[in-house]
């Protein structure tokens, strides 16, 4: 049978993602190394170098004695081309910085700043930052990135890219920061919800590595989930699945960014603790210091409220979708073992037994940070080529 050239190229490409995600994996590698690790041709692991090179995202570096004869070149990511940006928007603060396209972030190419009061500023803040990490403001972002990943917070729909509201954020409310930043910078801009953000990076560089079927409970700020299912995130008609934070558990509660009131999210958070300790001491407290006061002081009562509160939401979580496991992120429950070992007494009483002893319920290793930078990894290897896994049975070699 004749091969067509539209499925020659794309086998081609297929293998060039193969070559280049086991160097994100296993570093500087030789060709050799490369075609005993991938079970691909000498051949074809050479052709897909040469054009990863030419394509500026490998490129050769010192030789590597590997047994007899010649010693091997070694192919690594490219120093100037295989970067990306990362960009997270938070309730009080954001951040951004660079990372290579293995995931590793530059602590010395990184800021935070204070989350500004209006769109326009937070979108003049995200620029000035990009050219501050460039170090120049006149720099052509394209020559030495390849895409910009941001984590959003709130209801995001990601057929048309649009935050449709931010509870706890609201000049976000309307707007398509990654389309506005894409116009601004030059440089592909790709926007993902925070709690889907969250799993993609988790899977990719975290403990969820190899994992088909898990589930995300972000209790930081606001409170968010993610469901991975067979390998695919659960994102819902327009990408806004999830938002487990705005079912009602207290009726006539406080109320909620969202408009409602009695939200889960009001109550069982990081933030809801901080609202509650800031209570208690008659003045306003962060995450960080409420968790220290709580520590000296006690604060039994507000700690079994929150306790109770997260329980309720990891049983729904757990009731509902039945994952094999269930990741937890948020400051509160990993700063103190037990706190976590309270949640889940409380969540084994308020979830299916047989659902719960089918769970395993970590937490998470990743960040939200992690999660942005994953993102654009992840967009631009689909961009690249599907996955060699989602192809079937068939042999991508046949492309050498």
């Amino acid at each position: 049978m004749i091969e067509s050239p539209v499925a020659s190229e794309l086998l081609s490409k297929i293998n060039e993602r193969r070559v280049l995600e086991f160097v994100q994996r296993n570093g500087p590698s030789s060709r050799a190394v490369m075609a005993r690790g991938s079970g691909m041709s000498a051949p074809t692991v050479s052709k897909a170098v040469a054009s990863l090179i030419r394509n500026g995202l490998l490129e050769e570096t010192k030789a590597s004695k590997e047994g007899f004869g010649r010693p091997g070149k070694l192919l690594q990511l490219s120093e100037q081309k295989a970067n990306v940006l990362g960009v997270v928007i938070d309730a009080d603060t954001c951040w951004i910085g660079s990372a290579r396209l293995d995931g590793t972030v530059s602590e010395e190419q990184s800021i935070s700043f204070r989350t500004p009061k209006n769109y326009d500023g937070l979108l003049l803040a995200v620029v000035n930052g990009l050219a501050e990490i460039a170090g120049n403001a006149t720099i052509d972002l394209s020559e030495r990135f390849r895409g910009l990943g941001l984590s959003v917070p709130g209801l995001f729909n990601s057929r048309v890219g649009e935050t449709v509201m931010s509870p706890n954020l609201h000049l976000l409310d309307g707007q398509r920061l990654a389309a506005d930043l894409s116009n601004e910078i030059g440089l592909q801009c790709i926007a993902l919800q925070e709690s889907h953000a969250l799993c993609v990076g988790e899977r990719r560089y975290g403990a969820a590595r190899g994992m088909n079927d898990f589930a995300m409970l972000d209790v930081s700020t606001g409170l968010g989930l993610g469901i991975v299912s067979g390998g695919h995130l659960l994102t819902g008609n327009s990408g806004m699945a999830g938002e487990l934070g705005h079912i009602t558990v207290v009726p006539n509660g406080l109320k909620c960014g969202c408009g409602n009131r009695g939200c889960l999210e009001t109550v069982a958070t990081d933030t809801a603790f901080a609202k509650l300790i800031s209570k208690e001491l008659g003045r306003k407290v962060g995450v960080q210091e409420a968790l220290a006061i709580s520590t000296v002081n006690g604060s039994e009562e507000v700690i079994a409220q929150t306790v109770d509160y997260l329980a309720i939401a990891v049983s729904a979580v757990i009731n509902i979708f039945n994952p094999a496991t269930l990741f937890l992120h948020g400051q509160l429950m990993n700063s103190d073992p037990q706190i976590f070992k309270r949640v889940m007494k409380q969540a084994k009483k308020r979830t299916l037994s047989p659902s719960f002893q089918d769970c395993q319920i970590l937490q998470s290793q990743g960040n939200k940070r992690l999660g942005a930078v994953a993102g654009i990894i992840d967009h631009l290897a689909n961009e690249l080529a599907p996955a060699y896994t989602t192809i079937g049975n068939g042999n991508a070699e046949q492309a050498s």
